[in-house]
């Protein structure tokens, strides 16, 4: 349902406000670039830093400029499950295709009060969902066994970004739960081997600067073409680097400022990059012919 390559979009500030104008264009790239599908409000979006009415509106935003030429999957995830119930069925509301929910951050739940923090979520909504672990980020893993009861239990839990580093737990993943059930990777660097033993694609942040070459890659890992997947990896390997110099989405708006004129800004309490950085970022722009 969610193969291939979907983009976390970053969401453009400028003067402190979205810059609707510059989103569009975003996803307009996005779309011409040929990913299958794009991930707005994410934590790529600065999903904690956006007010609900901001949410709300750049999900509505990315679904009326996608028209339907790819896949929406919303961000709707929250440490609180009632804000996560109402925020997915807004998105719902608006058209979403699917989304993407994290697991509660800070709480720290155990494995039964994950299990009924998704399924609560499930139980409101039509909307396929896709899980989100990603522990160094949230403080707790969505564990094998959680997963595998959410698989069984919630018919439109579909699917779970992975994004915890670890090859062996998406081999685990695929022993465990059905084939029906996608795993998808949410780390460039790791989606090649991810690919490997079982993965059906990338949530991609690089995909926000080079929409083509992530998709080519996810297509022809995908297709078995091993050799020119390992090619395009080591090629794209330095962007997937440089993009996480500082706490993401830093780096990449201070990419996309260079390659589509967008605004670096970020709201605290993230900042813009330290020059160094961002030298190193301009040179890896440079050497992948990204800048205009």
């Amino acid at each position: 349902m969610f193969a291939g390559t979907y983009t976390a979009l970053i969401t453009p500030f400028r003067n402190g406000h979205v810059d609707y104008d510059g989103f569009r264009r975003l996803i307009e790239a996005q779309i011409a670039g040929g990913v299958d599908g794009i991930v707005p409000v994410g934590t790529t979006g600065e999903s904690p830093t956006l007010s609900h009415d901001e949410h709300r509106d750049v999900i509505k935003a990315a679904i009326e400029i996608a028209a339907g030429r790819v896949k929406v999957v919303a961000g709707t995830g929250s440490n609180s499950t009632d804000e996560a119930i109402a925020l997915t069925l807004d998105a719902e509301k608006a058209g979403a295709d699917g989304a993407l929910i994290v697991a509660p951050y800070y709480n720290k739940p155990t494995p039964e009060g994950l299990y009924r923090h998704f399924h609560s979520i499930a139980e409101a909504t039509k909307l396929p969902i896709i899980l989100y672990s990603i522990p160094g980020r949230c403080g707790v893993e969505i564990g094998v066994a959680v997963v595998e009861r959410l698989a069984k239990d919630c018919p439109n839990v579909v699917a779970i970004k992975e994004a915890g580093g670890s090859v062996e737990r998406v081999s685990q993943l695929r022993q465990t739960i059905p084939d029906t059930f996608e795993i998808i990777s949410g780390d460039d660097s790791l989606t090649l081997p991810f690919i490997s033993v079982g993965a059906v694609g990338v949530i991609s942040v690089a995909s926000n600067l080079a929409p083509g070459r992530i998709s080519e890659l996810v297509r022809v890992a995908r297709d078995g073409q091993m050799v020119r997947a390992e090619q395009l990896h080591r090629r794209l390997y330095p962007l997937f680097k440089n993009l996480f110099l500082e706490s993401n989405p830093s780096p990449a708006k201070y990419a996309l400022s260079l390659t589509m004129d967008l605004s670096p800004e970020v709201r605290l309490p993230l900042v813009e990059m330290t020059e160094e950085n961002r030298q190193l970022v301009r040179a890896t722009l440079a050497d992948l012919g990204l800048l205009p």
